[in-house]
């Protein structure tokens, strides 16, 4: 299984970008995919998750409002639109599948892509 993380760069704040996660096969079908990001000298941090089953949808208080995560299944992609960025969201984005349930945790993710550089310029 593999996933295919894209669709970062540079953006300047308030800007908007859209990250895509390709799912090499549909092996998730009861369980969450998610994005988690990780920006330099700390630890890697839950961003969103959506069930692939009923599409519930979950956010890091610092996001909400202005992430919005949705899923493709024909395509076995996971979308992460984010608009009105802030410096602060600068980051290597992760998304990764839960197949375990823990939904926040890193620990609960067995597959993982390779990240994407997101940069927000003030």
């Amino acid at each position: 299984v593999q996933l295919q993380a894209s669709g970062g760069g540079l953006v300047q704040a308030g800007g908007s970008l859209r990250l895509s996660c390709a799912a090499s096969v549909r092996t998730f079908s009861n369980y969450y995919m998610g994005w988690f990001r990780q920006a330099p000298g700390k630890e890697r941090e839950f961003v969103s998750a959506i069930s692939w089953s009923d599409s519930s949808t979950y956010y890091a208080d610092s996001v909400k409002g202005r992430f919005t995560i949705s899923r493709d299944n024909a395509k076995n992609t996971v979308y992460l639109q984010m608009n009105s960025l802030k410096p602060e969201d600068t980051a290597v984005y992760y998304c990764g599948a839960d197949t375990r349930g823990g939904l926040y945790y890193t620990d609960s993710y067995e597959y993982w892509g390779q990240g994407t550089q997101v940069t927000v310029s003030s």
